[in-house]
């Protein structure tokens, strides 16, 4: 599935809450979201059933839209295009204001979208490395929570500590200004010139002293 037709053939509601949740919360009225999509409050109901559902829904459609482009930039990155794959566009902050509020709901709400992320990471890391452009793990699950954690804290924290959680593309572009270079630098080059530090900590891991 490509990412034009993640944009263009997903349910006008699917996308008229993306954007409300998106903007609003989860708390966004019901009634609101249907006057975006054009539709009554009583339709959505009766095609997802209740709001929760909904609000499932839209996570499954982020998360779909998420693995499209990760899967396409691994692409791109492996045919040499690696500019290509880190460009941002405003097209998709939507998706990443969906992504922020599902953090900052945390409890449930947070932990069921940050999980599923991982999921998905793990897989489209496996690509990656059937492609040959990243190096298998010793642990794969675990450099996928960490990749997907250690991205989004990285959102969040621009976000917020630069007060600008009502301009979310200059966040994001503010971000990728920061740590494009440093983050591909340290992926591509590492950061210790010994390699026995991680054969030493994964000693201790296994043999931990009293």
């Amino acid at each position: 599935m490509s990412r034009e037709h993640v944009f263009t053939h997903v349910d006008p509601i699917i996308e008229a809450a993306v954007h409300s949740f998106g903007r609003l919360g989860f708390g966004a009225p019901l009634r609101g979201i249907a006057a975006d999509a054009g539709v009554s409050a009583a339709l959505i109901i009766k095609r997802y059933g209740s709001k929760d559902a909904l609000h499932a829904a839209c996570d499954a459609h982020v998360r779909e839209w998420i693995r499209v482009v990760k899967s396409q930039n691994i692409d791109a990155a492996a045919r040499g295009q690696l500019l290509s794959a880190i460009v941002d566009s405003d097209e998709l902050l939507p998706m990443f204001a969906y992504i922020m509020q599902s953090l900052l709901a945390g409890g449930d709400v947070g932990r069921q979208f940050v999980d599923g992320m991982i999921v998905d990471a793990e897989q489209y890391m496996h690509d990656a490395v059937e492609k040959g452009l990243v190096k298998p793990s010793r642990d794969e699950h675990a450099r996928a929570r960490y990749l997907v954690t250690s991205a989004l804290g990285s959102l969040l924290l621009t976000t917020l500590l630069d007060g600008q959680t009502a301009d979310l593309g200059a966040a994001f572009r503010q971000m990728q200004r920061e740590t494009a270079a440093p983050m591909i630098e340290l992926y591509t080059e590492g950061v210790f010139t010994r390699g026995d530090v991680l054969d030493d900590y994964l000693r201790y891991l296994d043999d931990p002293p009293d």
